[in-house]
């Protein structure tokens, strides 16, 4: 007995030919749409670098979902004097041009800095942790010296804790924990037990 489900558009019927035309009889043909519609969505293009932060970069978690996070670091790092070179919300990511720490000025490229040892770059990732919550790293880099023949990123090193650059990636944090909180800094309740 053939049976037909028109819902699915999936046909069984009584069958006598060998078993790779059964695949014509038991098709259906929606689902390749909803396949090229899946891979169609599915994109892997990104603004962020091919590489991951550094293992020594600053990292904490702040009670905002990534796209708050991030769309409040331009502002701050606007304050701080420095120029944003890219940043992308739906990837959660923000770069900055090269910043001469003695002079206050943004600078694009390397080839017009002055001092290698006073610039930095700060990068920020904004990563989901738990749910409202953000895994931020933001890491603050510099190149000791230069090197045409080498990429960018394997020159740069983090800045130490007595650099200039180290200040301004940690009064970021700082401004970030103070606007959106730290699951450690949750205000307790102060009533009576349930």
């Amino acid at each position: 007995m053939p049976v037909r489900s028109a819902e699915c558009g999936v046909r069984s019927v009584r069958v006598r030919v060998i078993a790779r035309d059964l695949s014509w009889q038991l098709r259906t043909p929606h689902s390749a749409l909803r396949i090229l519609f899946f891979v169609a969505a599915c994109t892997p293009v990104t603004t962020r670098p091919d590489f991951f932060p550094d293992s020594r970069a600053a990292t904490v978690v702040i009670l905002a979902r990534p796209e708050r996070v991030t769309a409040d670091l331009p502002a701050l790092v606007t304050a701080e004097s420095l120029r944003v070179e890219r940043t992308n919300l739906r990837d959660g990511y923000l770069e900055t041009s090269w910043f001469d720490t003695r002079s206050k000025r943004s600078r694009r490229g390397m080839g017009d800095v002055s001092n290698l040892a006073a610039s930095v770059k700060v990068r920020c990732w904004a990563d989901p942790y738990v749910p409202g919550q953000t895994r931020l790293t933001v890491e603050v880099v510099y190149r000791p010296r230069y090197d045409p023949s080498r990429s960018e990123r394997d020159l740069e090193v983090i800045v130490p804790q007595d650099h200039a650059g180290h200040v301004i990636g940690e009064h970021l944090i700082e401004q970030l924990k103070k606007k959106y909180g730290t699951p450690e800094a949750k205000p307790e309740a102060t009533g009576p037990p349930p």
